[in-house]
């Protein structure tokens, strides 16, 4: 029987609307839900400070250029459209352009790696060791997942630096000169484009080929759409946007190992707690265990 068919006549054309919504909250919470986890977990926290630290501090300069030059000036040709309400549309524009560099200086060549490891660490924190164990070393004795990771025996690549992608942004900054909608407009518009890089690791950990990384990608876009939106407006925020690269990533992969746990469906029951298991089973030998001792005793 139709699921849906048991529902109150008025109720039913609300379930697909509903769906739609629940998708979108639940996607969108995945970028939040990273930042949670990552600061909850300190063996992440050497990733960032070794790495992307000194980033950070190169970025907020870019930042603090762009805003004590390329602000005001801005800021004064919106106001003709916009009135006052121009200082959102030109701090997310100088904040866009503030990205478009740092992407194309920094993120695809120092950035990648990190990324690679965080996410590959949150699955190994799932249990998912046998997803990551056929592409890199692991070091299953180590004290946490981030020390167990090795080096890489196939290509990783969490996100693929593209100039197809920073040339998008640019052609979408303008959408900020709109009054009202633009801003929100650009937000989504390139989060969209970003969320679909969300699981392109885990693809590639599954050997997945170009066209069946886009039907999965088709499957879930209105999700992405969601979880790059936040993720876009987490990495617009100067100074923390770098940390916020990890955190995002942290969220793609608890996205991972939740669509990973309901693929595979809850584990087997051993034969231990097996209800069909007879009483007398436990008494059997097991063959793995040596044979009893031998005694000598005719009667």
């Amino acid at each position: 029987m139709d699921p849906q068919s048991r529902l109150p006549q008025p109720i039913r054309p609300l379930k697909r609307p509903a769906s739609y919504v629940s998708r979108a909250l639940i996607a969108a919470s995945y970028p939040l839900r990273g930042i949670y986890y990552f600061l909850r977990h300190p063996a992440y926290y050497p990733l960032f400070l070794s790495r992307l630290l000194p980033l950070s501090i190169i970025s907020s300069l870019v930042y603090l250029i762009l805003f004590t030059f390329a602000f005001l000036p801005q800021f004064a040709f919106l106001a003709i459209f916009h009135g006052w309400g121009a200082w959102i549309n030109a701090v997310v524009l100088v904040l866009g352009e503030g990205l478009v560099i740092i992407q194309g200086l920094f993120e695809g060549f120092f950035v990648d790696e990190c990324r690679v490891d965080v996410f590959d660490a949150t699955l190994l924190d799932y249990g998912l060791d046998g997803l990551v164990a056929p592409h890199r070393l692991l070091f299953l004795d180590a004290p946490n997942s981030v020390k167990k990771l090795g080096k890489p025996t196939t290509s990783a690549v969490y996100q693929p630096w593209s100039l197809i992608q920073i040339v998008e942004l640019i052609m979408f900054l303008p959408l900020n000169l709109i009054p009202y909608v633009g801003t929100p407009a650009f937000i989504i518009i390139t989060g969209a484009r970003l969320g679909t890089f969300a699981h392109y690791r885990w693809f590639a950990l599954r050997g997945l080929t170009k066209k069946e990384r886009k039907a999965e990608i088709r499957s879930r876009m209105w999700d992405y759409t969601w979880f790059g939106t936040v993720a876009m407006i987490l990495e617009l925020i100067p100074i923390l946007s770098f940390l916020f690269l990890l955190t995002s990533t942290t969220g793609a992969a608890l996205w991972t190992a939740r669509l990973e746990q309901k693929a595979r469906g809850p584990p087997a029951p051993t034969s231990a707690s097996a209800p069909d298991a007879a009483p007398g089973d436990s008494l059997e030998h097991d063959p793995d265990e040596p044979p009893p001792p031998y005694v000598d005793n005719p009667v």
